[in-house]
């Protein structure tokens, strides 16, 4: 038996539309999966993509997937929905506050319920791979809620573990380091702060979306059958300098 093979199981991946989630729900179709490639707008690309199917998730409403295990049974979920806003602490306002809370942290708190809700109705295990990120170890400068919501991310992810690991759900987390997506675009865009990043990058190149979306192919898989609460910082050395 292939350990990395996911024949057989059904993932479903949130904020599959492009970017870092895309390239998810390719990498897990490629393994054998289906995908259910989930966005606050159909992911028709995604799908074609994938050979899976598309689902609309918006979590403006942090409790949108609530019913979202109900129809087919899910073994595999991935947290990747996130947004991010920019601006001075002293300027940072309640509504960019809570909307980033919502999206980043309550959601996948409450996906993550309702996904194991519905396998230990089943009796069944499953995996549950969270998106975190380099903020989840540091401060940032610019985006006090993301960098709060993703130390929450690192936190939750620890805690479902504890409680979930022996009932068969593995609950573990990747940390994505400075990658080429549409919310880096700002910074790649500042030629001063993006020679400042790469500079502190011992691979010394932004990271890809494909290169996050293997780490979690790993943890969806059996491979990493006694992996729990993890949180697997794939980042081209940036901790580590």
């Amino acid at each position: 038996m292939n350990p990395f093979s996911l024949e057989g199981r059904t993932a479903l991946v949130t904020g599959a539309n492009a970017g870092i989630g895309q390239a998810v729900a390719v990498s897990l179709a490629r393994a054998g999966a289906h995908v259910v490639a989930a966005g606050r707008t159909p992911c028709d690309e995604t799908a074609a993509l994938t050979g899976g199917e598309t689902m609309i998730l918006d979590f403006a409403d942090p409790m949108a997937a609530r019913d979202a295990f109900s129809a087919r049974p899910v073994d595999i979920l991935v947290n990747n929905a996130g947004t991010i806003r920019r601006a001075d602490a002293e300027e940072f306002s309640e509504a960019d506050w809570d909307e980033v809370m919502g999206v980043n942290l309550k959601a996948l708190f409450f996906t993550s319920q309702a996904f194991a809700k519905a396998a230990f109705a089943r009796k069944a295990g499953g995996r549950i791979v969270n998106i975190a990120s380099l903020l989840s170890f540091q401060g940032g400068v610019r985006v006090v809620s993301y960098t709060a919501s993703k130390h929450g991310v690192a936190g939750v992810t620890r805690l479902l573990a504890n409680e979930w690991a022996a009932r068969g759900i593995n609950v573990n987390a990747v940390a994505p380091g400075y990658v080429e997506t549409a919310n880096t675009a700002p910074l790649r865009a500042d030629p001063e702060r993006s020679k400042a990043i790469l500079d502190r990058i011992p691979a010394g190149r932004w990271g890809a979306p494909s290169d996050i979306a293997e780490a979690v192919v790993f943890l969806a898989s059996p491979a990493a059958a006694y992996v729990h609460g993890a949180i697997l910082n794939v980042d081209g050395g940036w901790l580590a300098r």
